[in-house]
């Protein structure tokens, strides 16, 4: 009752590819790809420093509308 011998394995991913079809799994794969080769390119940009305008702050203002439902937001940089 250990671990599963090879036999075992094939019996499940036969029965994965009949329920699922191969061209579904293989879309599930390439997502799963591009996931982790997004999160890899976030982990290294995230370590590398950025330029020093890069890491400025940026100015945010606000301004009420007269109905006071909505608000405008003006984004600047510092220069």
């Amino acid at each position: 009752m250990g671990s599963f011998s090879i036999w075992h394995w094939l019996i499940v991913l036969l029965v994965v590819v009949l329920i699922f079809g191969t061209k579904k799994l293989k879309n599930i794969g390439s997502d799963l790809g591009g996931a982790v080769k997004g999160f890899k390119d976030g982990v290294k940009d995230g370590s590398t420093p950025a330029d020093a305008s890069a890491a400025a702050p940026q100015q945010v203002t606000t301004h009420k509308a007269n109905d006071g439902n909505t608000v405008d937001v003006e984004a600047k940089t510092k220069s």
